[in-house]
């Protein structure tokens, strides 16, 4: 007997793998209703994601540690320090504010205070001294900074101590507790959304199912024929994969009018996100991760249905 070719078996799949999705079309739909609400849970999960990203992020950027300076500290021993500062691993970014601008932004925080600046002026010098500004990469780093330069015997070219106050110490407490904030938020992030993507596949997998147990009669017929598993199965998975990408198409246009309701609220309660700018500005990522996500799901919920469920 003549071998049928492998291009004619990829032809009677696919049209059988179409022929399935059109003839059972009730199954098909209710299977592109729980394929979109599986998706969009995917999709939600990459804006919630996003959102919780930039969040923490925001956060982790209003935390930051002050080294201030006595008065008749020379700036060239400030910016040698603020270069040993930057060569720290854990340091992220290290301003200098002179004492000129220290004085300058002292004014602008009490320029309703005319009771501080005529004080100020009474004073008849400069009492504020340079400053240094320090941002770490998380946290939990800035402990090892402020270790770093207390241990430190940080010394003017003349000899003298020339840092007046770290600031860490008094803030550690709260520092600390942002930290585990940050830390306990990330985590929960990744349970919430490993569990509703989870559950939202087995919705899709229990669709699946009795989409292929319509179709037992058929499956058991093929078989009696001397059809192959692999022939038996490519229908199946081939309209998993229709199901799947169709699914995907829908889902990300009705992100659409949701993203573009939600842009301004976003905007206004998480630190400026517009998630509509954000969905337009990464559409054809977007787009590639949930119709991926959709075509795996349904070829591979349709694969497993048939090998466990009808023993084959």
């Amino acid at each position: 007997m003549e071998k049928t070719p492998f291009k004619t078996k990829l032809k009677r799949v696919l049209k059988a793998g179409f022929f399935n999705f059109w003839r059972s079309s009730y199954v098909s739909f209710a299977s592109i209703i729980v394929m979109i609400i599986t998706l969009s849970v995917i999709g939600s999960v990459i804006f919630l994601s996003t959102i919780l990203n930039i969040t923490m992020e925001e956060l982790r950027d209003k935390v930051d540690v002050n080294v201030y300076f006595v008065n008749t500290a020379l700036e060239e021993d400030i910016i040698s320090l603020k270069t040993k500062i930057e060569a720290l691993p854990e340091v992220k970014l290290v301003q200098y504010t002179n004492r000129e601008e220290a004085l300058e932004n002292f004014r602008l925080q009490h320029e309703n205070d005319q009771i501080t600046l005529q004080a100020l002026d009474e004073l008849g010098e400069n009492p504020l001294g340079a400053a240094l500004n320090i941002k770490a990469k998380e946290p939990s780093q800035y402990e090892g900074i402020a270790n770093f330069l207390n241990e430190e015997n940080i010394l003017s070219s003349e000899g003298e101590k020339i840092i007046d106050k770290i600031n860490y110490f008094e803030n550690k407490e709260a520092i600390d507790r942002l930290s585990k904030i940050i830390d306990s938020a990330e985590r929960l992030s990744w349970v919430i959304s490993l569990t509703l993507v989870t559950i939202s596949i087995i919705m899709t997998f229990n669709t699946t199912r009795l989409a292929i147990y319509i179709s037992r009669e058929e499956i058991s017929v093929m078989q009696l024929v001397g059809a192959s598993k692999n022939y038996v199965r490519g229908p199946f998975v081939v309209t998993g994969v229709i199901v799947g990408l169709f699914s995907g198409l829908l889902t990300i246009f009705i992100f659409l009018p949701i993203c573009y309701w939600l842009g301004n609220t976003t905007q206004d309660f998480f630190i400026g996100l517009n998630i509509f700018d954000y969905y337009l500005d990464n559409f054809f990522q977007i787009l590639l991760i949930i119709i991926s996500a959709g075509i795996a799901i349904g070829a591979l919920s349709s694969y497993l249905a048939v090998r466990r469920y009808l023993k084959l």
